[in-house]
């Protein structure tokens, strides 16, 4: 049995993202989904895992407990993709999302993901760093994947569990599940330690 599930406080995602609710939902927590709107720019001077905390913290402060039961435990997350200096988020287009890949090619990057728990009266943070190795992709691979998998709702324009992560990622350093879009080893101990007085 899940002793989270027992910990006392009611558990809101705040994302919309399949692949989070799939994870969640695959370490066994029950939780609710309850997303609000904000604003995800961030100070230009950030890099890497300091843009998404930054993210993950904004998305956060959004929340008014007032409006939440007072048990609520709202887990906030942002997956960024760093490569060579710079943010590559989300792409706008599918054009936008081949140009992203082509600079992917054959290089190495990092996917940052930053973590926030809050409750009424505390907060958490934490992120995970996954080294992703890409072989250099063709055109027509990447013209394949983009138009089979429309990954516009993926930072970086791929998904690592689609094919092009199949075919295209030579290896990994770290947490693949990360890639996947939320660090679920690291999320269920910190987790655990967090509601921990109650457990």
């Amino acid at each position: 049995m899940n002793d989270l599930n027992n910990s006392g406080y009611k558990f809101i995602l705040a994302s919309q993202s399949p692949r989070r609710h799939f994870l969640l939902n695959e370490i066994g927590l029950k939780f609710d989904v309850m997303v609000k709107p904000t604003d995800e720019s961030y100070p230009s001077g950030l890099v890497c895992e300091e843009i998404a905390l930054y993210v993950s913290r904004i998305k956060s402060e959004a929340f008014n407990f007032g409006e939440l039961p007072e048990n609520a435990l709202v887990i906030t997350a942002d997956t960024i993709v760093w490569l060579e200096g710079e943010c590559i988020g989300k792409p706008v287009d599918e054009n936008d999302a081949r140009q992203m890949l082509g600079k992917l090619s054959g290089k190495k990057h990092t996917v940052a993901t930053g973590v926030c728990f809050k409750t009424l009266n505390r907060f958490h943070s934490f992120y995970v760093n996954t080294d992703v190795f890409f072989r250099v992709l063709k055109q027509e691979e990447i013209d394949h994947y983009v138009q089979t998998y429309k990954p516009l709702d993926k930072a970086g324009s791929y998904g690592i569990q689609e094919w092009i992560g199949y075919v295209g990622v030579e290896r990994i350093e770290g947490s693949y599940f990360n890639v996947m879009g939320l660090p679920v080893q690291k999320l269920y101990c910190e987790l655990k330690e967090f509601v921990s007085p109650t457990v």
